[in-house]
């Protein structure tokens, strides 16, 4: 007789009326999970935890199985290209049975400035079995966790004259930071101590003065505060506070090493100040004061500032020079228009050289130009589907250019360009243990239809040789907002897909920034319903082209890409026989109408404001937990973070309450909450691989993958 299906919690139903902006009152008997002092909310956490171990149970082994592929496709003793930085080599290596990178440099040699002016074997990773005589170990991370549940390191900045490092560390997933100061000869720590701080750490030229930010009490970075070494963080001098509630700040230094800068924007529009690099008592030099609607990016030439603005209605954005005496708006010149339909994404400047990171099509390029005039040709690749950024370029004068390409079938490169040849050297390919034959898969472009006509990208792979008759798994995977990309590249763990028979597709929906700023624009505000019926849309086109089984379709997201499944999945509740959501903003109303959680007001630019009647109208009608329905949901895994400071842990255990509450079938809906960590999940890379072993078990499970027999040469060291 089979074994009785676990109970699921059942979240206790408490009395609780809240009032939106409008007036309108609604009940919300599960408000009270907001309370993480009230004992009941850990207490329903851990037995969540317990409830969803115990129905994954029968998992294990496969999950095990999973957690050995991972593992073992893995180069575990591995080292990073060397970056030529002053006098030394950086790199990073890792070490089998090491969960944390350990930061390494070595010497250059005398008199070598370009990386292309490098004996070849300089060039070269490093043995990370035999490391060289001369490496100098700068930070062990793996000794810096040790007696720690999490660890992290949010900032790790060298002095100009490479004597000292800023670390910022992290230790319980909040991403509010202890800043140290680490003496690079000796290794030991300065008696330096800033016991509350955000990202970003930028040192002046005098290497013993550096810039950092601090966060208020809704995570927002709002000040830049200066620091002496040698001195007491209660000496540091205020250099800038951002009143304004949806503005937060960021630290920057130019290429050139000429200036600092003080980034200050919101979701929409920024402003930039400078600091002379070599005076540490400089103040911040506005360049432009922010104007509603108006954003730019800087960078610094000789006597110009190099300006990435979406200014005079230069909706993809354009390329301006303005003096550095006199940066204002009015002396901006065009120097690369505005072109619609190619969005300028960066412009990465060098002495002799400008390097244009362009997004068109769902497709990214690199254009290498000449700063003076702004002209340039692109970077040519070979296939259809792929991926190019650029990579570590700390020198500003130097004819070499270092900038990476992946594929959804070509492992990530690490490559070499000489500017003035135009040759490429092959730095590094990210291996793959136990094999890879890249010809046995394949990946291509299909565009589903959305209701209002928009042609949406998806971008696939699959093994050659899994038919596209209507019967194959498949995983969906999507985000669409705040205009970041889901850009194409390599994956080993998705090999585990793959490897039995599943398709993978990524859903490029509006919201997301792949089609340029038109695209994101037409997936926020009132218009960020487009984003869910694209989704849809893409689902559906997987499964009306024969490329996927309806039977056999999990969806994937995370953060806003867990909104993305829950209002998808309220829209259709049958769109997939399996969701993942990962620590998933699925409580918009609430949140949004509530600007004590950390990051609300801020977001009021992306969603908008529910102050506002429109977007409070909006935001109803797709927002998840508002809008579950009495209807059969497929098999649903939810994760969150006790410590996320991002999407605070009760809108996915709110959402997986009222699921379970009004749900008439179909199920289990689990909720698997990490009570030591935040939004990225655990630290250390065998816990996410873990982690990710649990997902890829319960969508192989549930969409029928789980006993297909994987194909393709043995993996090493399959043993968890």
């Amino acid at each position: 007789m089979a074994d009785p299906m676990p109970t699921p919690p059942l979240a206790e139903q408490r009395p609780h009326t809240l009032t939106q902006s409008d007036g309108t009152t609604v009940d919300d008997p599960w408000h009270w999970l907001r309370d993480r002092e009230d004992p009941a909310t850990l207490a329903l956490l851990e037995a969540e935890n317990d409830h969803a171990e115990a129905l994954l149970a029968d998992q294990q082994p496969l999950r095990d199985r999973l957690f050995g592929e991972l593992k073992g496709r893995v180069e575990e003793s591995d080292s990073s290209v060397p970056v030529l930085d002053g006098p030394w080599l950086y790199y990073r290596r890792t070490l089998e049975g090491q969960a944390y990178a350990i930061r390494c440099r070595r010497p250059a040699p005398a008199g070598v400035h370009d990386p292309r002016d490098l004996p070849e074997e300089l060039k070269q990773p490093v043995d990370p079995f035999d490391p060289p005589d001369d490496e100098v170990v700068l930070l062990d991370e793996n000794v810096e966790a040790a007696g720690h549940d999490f660890y992290r390191l949010g900032g790790f900045a060298i002095s100009p004259d490479h004597r000292l490092a800023a670390e910022a560390v992290d230790l319980d997933g909040s991403e509010v930071f202890t800043i140290r100061v680490r003496d690079l000869q000796t290794g030991e720590l300065l008696a330096d101590e800033i016991p509350r701080a955000a990202y970003g750490l930028a040192w002046f030229n005098d290497s013993r003065t550096f810039l950092y930010t601090v966060p208020d009490d809704a995570w927002r970075p709002h000040r830049v505060h200066r620091h002496v070494v040698g001195t007491d963080a209660e000496q540091d001098v205020l250099l800038h506070e951002e009143d304004d509630e949806r503005f937060w700040v960021g630290l920057g230094r130019t290429r050139s090493r000429r200036y600092l800068a003080i980034a200050v924007g919101s979701k929409v529009s920024s402003e930039w100040h400078l600091l002379d690099a070599d005076d540490p008592q400089a103040s911040p030099q506005l360049v432009a004061p922010r104007e509603h609607g108006v954003e730019y990016d800087l960078d610094h030439r000789g006597d110009l500032l190099y300006l990435v603005t979406n200014a005079d209605g230069a909706e993809d954005f354009k390329l301006c020079v303005a003096p550095v005496a006199t940066p204002g708006r009015e002396h901006w010149i065009d120097l690369i228009e505005h072109r619609p339909g190619v969005r300028l994404e960066s412009a990465d400047v060098f002495a002799d050289h400008l390097v244009l990171s362009e997004r068109t099509q769902a497709r990214t390029q690199l254009r290498l130009c000449d700063p003076a005039t702004g002209e340039g040709a692109l970077l040519t690749f070979d296939e259809e589907v792929y991926a190019a950024g650029i990579g570590g370029n700390p020198i500003f004068d130097t004819r070499t250019l270092r900038f990476a390409y992946t594929s959804l079938t070509t492992p990530t490169q690490v490559v070499d360009l000489d500017v003035e040849t135009g040759e490429r050297t092959l730095c590094k390919q990210q291996a793959v243990r136990g094999g890879y034959d890249r010809e046995r898969f394949v990946s291509w472009r299909e565009w589903a239809t959305a209701p209002d006509g928009t042609r949406v990208p998806i971008s696939l792979v699959r093994r050659a040789d899994v038919a596209l008759d209507g019967t194959a798994p498949c995983l969906l995977y999507g985000y669409g907002s705040y205009e970041i990309s889901i850009d194409p590249g390599f994956s080993t763990a998705r090999l585990s897909l793959l490897e039995r028979g599943v398709v993978f597709a990524i859903a490029h929906v509006r919201g997301g920034g792949e089609m340029g700023r038109r695209w994101y624009e037409d997936g926020k505000f009132l218009a960020k319903p487009n984003t869910f019926s694209d989704f849809v849309a893409c689902a559906d086109h997987l499964v009306e082209a024969g490329i996927a089984d309806r039977a056999r379709l999990a969806i994937r997201g995370g953060s806003a890409g867990g909104l993305l499944i829950g209002a998808s999945l309220n829209l259709r509740p049958d769109l997939a026989a399996a969701a993942v959501a990962e620590v998933p903003f699925v409580d918009v109303v609430t949140t949004m109408s509530d600007p004590s959680i950390p990051l609300t007001v801020i977001e009021y630019d992306e969603w908008g404001n529910p102050e506002d009647p429109a977007y409070l109208e909006v935001m109803r009608s797709y927002s998840p937990y508002d809008n579950v329905r009495a209807a059969d949901y497929p098999a649903l895994l939810v994760t969150a973070g006790l410590n996320d400071p991002r999407v605070q842990y009760w809108e996915p255990a709110k959402w997986v309450a009222k699921l379970r509450h009004t749900a008439t079938g179909g199920g289990p809906i689990l909720l698997r909450t990490e009570l030591g960590a935040g939004h990225a999940g655990r630290s250390g890379r065998y816990d996410a691989w873990r982690d990710e072993a649990r997902v890829l078990a319960f969508v192989l499970d549930a969409i029928g993958a789980a006993d297909a027999e994987v194909s393709g040469p043995p993996v090493p060291d399959l043993d968890a």
